[in-house]
């Protein structure tokens, strides 16, 4: 029996990661074990869910998850980098290999047919699928496991879902918080198929119940590494679901709870640089790293030149050394304070007025072209995110001096002259909090959150495709189609 359930366990974990059909909202075909099967062998072994559950999050850093063998695809950081190009923080300074231009150009947003909107929306959707099996082979949607392993495995599988329609209902509408309008399909249950879009209403009740539960479900849950939600996770997700809905004293509680127990990056190792190999924004055990959720990437994981390093970093044999580097804009650049230590993550070696990011994400050998198989990490949340948000949702809330303040813990580790925050209020306190937004969370997808929340609007600077154009955040090229081969298997949606 011992080994009959070994074998269950492991066939679940390749079946899960491995067995994809096209219509990846359709019942996997190679499914090796069904939910409820999972649910009886789990009566005798509650491990059986453990490898289904991992599988969750190596669909976050595995090559070909958005359905594509392209090399732009490579799970969420391949998406944070999506989201900061249509947010005109990062340039894509070079066309030469391809990757990414279709994004640069607006040319993705304004066309179902091309691949890079299939990617995100299957991705996420497969995230769902995985999720949702986990969940009904647990009891379903409204079980309450008496086994604690069962408990956290639940609220695990609920944040991940969670997780995943949040980011759909992001890059896929143009109004994220307009609640009475259709959205985008809302899948609970694996068997499900070719379903409607809910409105925005529905899926966010669903976001906000899924993390309010995991919440609770992943009390005393201690994961072995920071790739797994544990309740930290969720209560940084549910801080964005409640910002992004407008509760912003729910929001407040939440960042709160991590800020007392995650320490901010200090502004000593904040430019990082050769001094500093293993830096805050590349190692989960960086000097000065103190990161909510990562992945810990080592040589068993087997990436390369498909990954995000392998895009951004001149210091991995990459696109970024090879001709396309990755750069920050060139207002947000000169919008930084000369005593920010964060301009010194940015450098422009070759006087070209494109300031590449040497000093935040690199490898630690700082030899260029030099890392091959990746083994720098990847970093999902932050402690700084909270206070974002805090300072967000003060603001929101109208309490501007109580915003200004925890504005300004952060700002404090970051700018040796911090005083100039004593002056703003007003619009030019939403301002520079949006900005701190696009200047910390550079080449990590959070500042496209932002812009939405924020009614912001794009004005690139330093790019090659709509240099100086004004795109308000409801453009529809700030958002993603929904993807054609979706269109063409749901017959409940339409163009």
């Amino acid at each position: 029996m011992k080994n009959i359930t070994k074998f269950l366990i492991m066939m679940i974990a390749i079946g899960l990661v491995t067995s994809c059909s096209d219509d990846f909202l359709e019942k996997e075909p190679t499914q090796l074990i069904s939910a409820q099967r999972m649910g009886d062998v789990s009566e005798y072994n509650p491990d059986i869910f453990n490898g289904q559950v991992a599988g969750l999050y190596t669909l976050m850093y595995n090559t070909g998850t958005g359905g594509t063998t392209g090399h732009d695809d490579f799970g969420q950081k391949g998406y944070d980098i999506y989201t900061d190009m249509i947010s005109g923080d990062m340039v894509l300074a070079g066309y030469n290999y391809g990757w990414y231009s279709d994004v640069a150009k607006y040319v993705v947003t304004q066309d179902n047919t091309y691949t890079d909107n299939y990617q995100p929306w299957r991705y996420y959707y497969r995230i769902i699928f995985a999720a949702n099996n986990i969940i009904r082979g647990l009891g379903g949607n409204d079980a309450a496991p008496e086994q604690e392993l069962q408990q956290h495995q639940l609220g695990q599988a609920k944040a991940m879902r969670a997780y995943s329609y949040m980011f759909l209902m992001y890059l896929f509408n143009e109004e994220v918080d307009n609640l009475a309008t259709e959205a985008i399909p809302l899948y609970t249950d694996p068997d499900e198929q070719s379903l409607p879009k809910s409105t925005g209403q529905e899926v966010w009740n669903l976001i906000q119940e899924d993390l309010e539960s995991a919440v609770t479900l992943l009390d005393g849950f201690v994961p072995s590494g920071q790739q797994a939600v544990s309740q930290d996770v969720a209560k940084g997700l549910l801080a964005y679901a409640y910002v992004t809905l407008g509760k912003n004293t729910l929001a407040v509680d939440m960042a709160d709870d991590l800020i007392a127990k995650y320490s901010l990056v200090p502004i000593s190792s904040v430019a990082g640089g050769p001094s500093i190999p293993r830096n805050a924004f590349s190692y989960i055990d960086g000097e000065g790293a103190d990161w909510i959720w990562g992945m810990d990437l080592t040589l068993d994981q087997d990436l390369d030149l498909i990954s995000f390093y392998g895009q951004v970093d001149y210091f991995t044999y990459s696109y970024a050394s090879a001709g396309d580097p990755k750069t920050m804009d060139a207002g947000l650049y000169a919008s930084i304070r000369p005593t920010d230590a964060r301009k010194g993550q940015f450098v422009d070696p070759w006087g070209q007025d494109i300031y590449r990011p040497f000093n935040k994400f690199y490898h630690e050998d700082r030899i260029p072209v030099g890392q091959r198989t990746i083994t720098a990490d990847y970093v999902y949340m932050r402690v700084e995110e909270m206070h974002l948000i805090k300072a967000e949702a003060l603001y929101n809330a109208g309490q501007e001096i109580d915003a200004r303040n925890a504005l300004e813990v952060l700002v404090s580790e970051r700018d040796t002259d911090p005083t100039y925050l004593t002056s703003l209020s007003g619009e030019a306190l939403k301002d520079e909090i949006y900005k701190q937004w696009r200047v910390e969370m550079w080449g990590e997808g959070r500042a496209y959150l932002a812009l939405k929340r924020f009614e912001e609007t794009v004005l690139r600077q330093g790019h090659i495709d709509y240099d100086g154009v004004p795109i308000p955040y409801n453009d529809t090229r700030l958002t993603f189609e929904i993807p054609y081969q979706e269109i063409q298997d749901n017959v409940n949606i339409s163009e």
